[in-house]
């Protein structure tokens, strides 16, 4: 490693700074009779309560309404779709009694029962009761379908009638149900596609995802208005965000919430956060209620295809918020056509979402039914199968990824994937990357489920390989949850070599978030391991890591000392760009201090070694310390050109970090080159890429370098501003050196002297540690101001 991910610079900048539907049913009531003799029929269950919103799609099926002028509809048949439990009946519901004034003939409604554990209601027996309702006695009913069909089509022929075909299965369940004219309108639920409406009847499909979270959170306030005090907006949120959104869940858990008021939004939220206790957690005390749950599940899945049933149980397995088809044919170890084939009829049973092309993601209370039935029809082996097949999947194409994106990292020697097992193949940098983005939110939970079935193999292998498959846009503190469960796995198993590796790791890791004494630590740990082991390259590599952490708190001297020690072992080793590594990072060291032509050689004979192959990342690193070195010897437009080319190789390898740091560095440039509005640029994008990143020190660093900016164009008020924001963060940090810098800008601009005195006597005594030369200039310079 290089100091590309240290701090450098010059010590005169020191730089920068819905409701639910269950239990509605079939109403065989008679409207009024008409002139003709038929009958009016009334058949919509009541409106619903608490009904939250939903407003584009209320807009969305108003659309197909024409004028009140009783011309023909638009669409004669609407399909609304979506998961269990998602509002569609609610929705429909709400809908046909806003409008069933435009259909003045009648409206029918019928639950098909799609769905249900028995058995579904039948066209034959729908057309039934629809043509009672007509007015049809019993003797005139045909009992052929097709016969019944027609004569209810006959009947409907000239009227204008609204029909709601709830909880729909089939097409065969529906097609014999529409009325076949263009002044009635037939509104369908279902959990389906039902792609055959859309294609022959032409119908109007609107797709219901969960609710919006203002409107989860209103749905959740009007269960409980006036049985409980009024809860809290954020945790409402938090509620309605495990219930999935879903109406269904939110009412139950919110009617719990209504009669216990005793019970704290808490309470409720962390019982809900354990999916094994899900269940039981939405539990009402209503045994009707409580099963309503897991019924509106039970029934989709029990619908699906034995093949279909058993993915959706093993994606449950999946511990990720989404997953791809790769993946997924790895854990069910099939073919990725059948695999598709598979996900294909899970999506349009809505149990699974397609959140974009193959990609797929459950949601919440959907993955803890498909988790249940996992661990109710798998047996342990198989599950544990399974789970060994998605963990190597992930394991061989994070090591594919890590060769484009770390290749210069030392590669684990892994085993052949498993049978049934096809990792993911890279033909370019981005696309290594581009994997590593899409698949960053599953690391961190694969890592915890295979800890927690014992896996430790898996944890300490993917632990080390995710260090350098992870993303360079990628914040830290997510791969150090990992590093630690690495960690632990490989002393369980006695790997001494990926304990070292994983230390090593874990103390970078520590270094980025500013937290040196840990970082430290962890390099220690893994040198002693190193040294046990005898090997002379680990050991180079915790020594160059040591090194950049004594450079961090400027213990110049023993920085140097490190790096040197390194450099020669690698030397010995024959490891030629590990010692240029060591090279560059001395010369920053030497740029710390002041020593400008020593610094130079080293740069530049570091970056004629990396530019060999065109370890990029390693030349720009160099690039950088050679862009500092120069503007300190007021080669401006060199140090500018330098700068732009390091920050374009950031660019082109789509990694923050170093563009956050080579912005500052650019920075710099840009000010002494007199372009001030691009330099502020640099410095405010790369203080906010350190924000989003986590490393404050950095943020310092780049608003430091805002506020030599504004001090360059006279504006220094704005510069103070900046200079104190900077050495707050510095202190924060315990980072003596760099507050320090700031506070002797600072005293520069205030306009209070006692206050000017005040900055200058605190950066005095924090600058008696350091005796580099920089160091002792700046001790000297505080003094001469100091004194009366």
């Amino acid at each position: 490693m290089s100091a590309e991910n240290e701090l450098s610079g010059s010590t005169r900048d020191a730089v920068q700074a819905g409701t639910i539907s269950g239990g509605v049913h079939f109403h065989d009531h008679a409207g009024r009779p008409d002139g003709a003799g038929g009958r009016v029929p009334r058949q919509l269950p009541a409106d619903v309560r608490d009904f939250v919103n939903r407003t584009s799609e209320l807009d969305r099926l108003n659309a197909v309404l024409p004028g009140d002028d009783g011309t023909p509809l638009v669409v004669s048949v609407c399909l609304i779709a979506g998961t269990a439990g998602a509002g569609k009946t609610s929705l429909a519901l709400r809908w046909a009694h806003r409008v069933r004034e435009r259909f003045p003939d009648g409206q029918l409604y019928i639950n098909l029962r799609g769905y249900d554990p028995g058995e579904p209601v039948t066209a034959r027996e729908a057309l039934h009761r629809f043509l009672s309702a007509l007015g049809v006695p019993a003797p005139g009913i045909p009992d052929d379908p097709e016969a019944a069909s027609a004569l209810y089509r006959s009947l409907l022929a000239d009227r204008r009638v609204l029909i709601v075909l709830d909880n729909a299965a089939t097409v065969a369940q529906v097609r014999p149900l529409l009325p076949g004219n263009s002044h009635s309108l037939t509104v369908v639920t279902s959990r389906g596609r039902l792609s055959g409406l859309a294609i022959r009847d032409g119908a109007h499909r609107l797709t219901l995802g969960t609710l919006p979270e203002p409107e989860a959170v209103a749905l959740l306030r009007a269960v409980t208005a006036g049985y409980r005090p009024e809860d809290d907006t954020g945790k409402l949120a938090e509620l309605a965000r495990l219930c999935a959104r879903l109406p269904l869940a939110l009412r139950i858990a919110a009617e719990r919430a209504a009669t216990h008021p005793h019970l704290t939004l808490d309470d409720l939220i962390a019982d809900l956060r354990d999916e094994s206790a899900l269940w039981d957690a939405l539990s009402t005390g209503d045994e009707d209620e409580a099963e309503a749950v897991r019924t509106v599940f039970a029934w989709s899945y029990r619908a699906l295809p034995p093949d279909a049933a058993r993915l959706f149980r093993l994606l449950g397995l999946h511990p990720g918020p989404e997953f791809g088809l790769s993946a997924t044919t790895a854990l069910a170890a099939t073919t990725a056509r059948r695999t598709r084939q598979l996900l294909d009829v899970l999506v349009g049973a809505h149990l699974l979402e397609q959140t974009a092309p193959d990609r797929y993601a459950f949601h919440d209370l959907l993955r803890a039914y498909a988790t249940d039935q996992a661990q109710r029809d798998e047996t342990p082996e198989d599950r544990a199968a399974a789970l060994r097949r998605l963990l190597d999947w992930y394991l061989h194409s994070a090591a594919a990824a890590a060769e484009w994106i770390q290749p210069a990292e030392r590669p684990l020697p892994l085993t052949p994937p498993l049978e049934g097992v096809a990792p993911v193949a890279f033909e370019s940098y981005d696309q290594a990357v581009e994997w590593s983005e899409r698949e960053h939110g599953n690391f961190l939970p694969l890592l915890r489920s295979a800890q927690a079935a014992q896996e430790d193999r898996y944890a300490w292998l993917l632990s080390d390989v995710l260090w350098s498959a992870k993303a360079p846009s990628a914040t830290i503190h997510d791969w150090l949850l990992v590093g630690d469960i690495g960690v632990r796995a490989a002393r369980r198993l006695g790997k001494r070599l990926g304990e070292a590796r994983l230390l090593d790791y874990l103390g970078m890791g520590k270094m980025k978030l500013s937290a040196l004494t840990e970082s430290r630590d962890h390099h220690e740990a893994a040198l002693t391991v190193w040294r046990e082991l005898g090997d002379r390259r680990g050991e180079a590599e915790s020594l160059n890591l040591l090194g950049l952490v004594e450079l961090r708190v400027r213990r110049l001297d023993a920085a140097q000392e490190h790096f040197e020690r390194a450099g020669l072992i690698f030397r010995e080793l024959g490891e030629r760009h590990r010692e240029a590594n060591t090279l560059a990072n001395r010369a920053s060291t030497l740029l710390q201090a002041g020593h400008l032509p020593q610094a130079a050689e080293d740069a530049r004979a570091a970056l004629a070694i990396h530019r060999e192959p065109e370890v990029r990342r390693s030349v720009g690193n160099a690039l950088r310390i050679l862009s500092e070195i120069h503007r300190e010897q007021g080669k401006v437009e060199a140090a500018l050109g330098l700068a732009e080319e390091a920050l374009e190789i950031a660019l082109d390898l789509r990694n923050p970090v170093m563009e956050g740091y080579w912005l500052i560095t650019l920075g710099e440039a840009q000010r002494e080159a007199g372009r001030h509005a691009d330099a502020l640029v640099s410095s405010q994008r790369s203080a906010a890429l350190h924000r989003r990143l986590g490393n404050r020190s950095r943020e310092a660093m780049a608003w430091h370098g805002a506020g030599q900016t504004y001090r360059a164009m006279g504006r220094e008020k704005e510069a103070a501003d900046f200079f104190r924001r900077a050495a707050t963060i510095h202190r924060e940090l315990g980072d003596g050196w760099h507050e320090a810098v700031s506070l002797a800008a600072l005293a520069d601009t205030d306009t209070d002297s006692a206050e000017a005195v005040t900055h200058l006597t605190r950066a005095d005594g924090l600058l008696t540690t350091f005796t580099d030369p920089r160091a002792v200039a700046l001790r000297e310079a505080i003094a001469a101001r100091l004194r009366p």
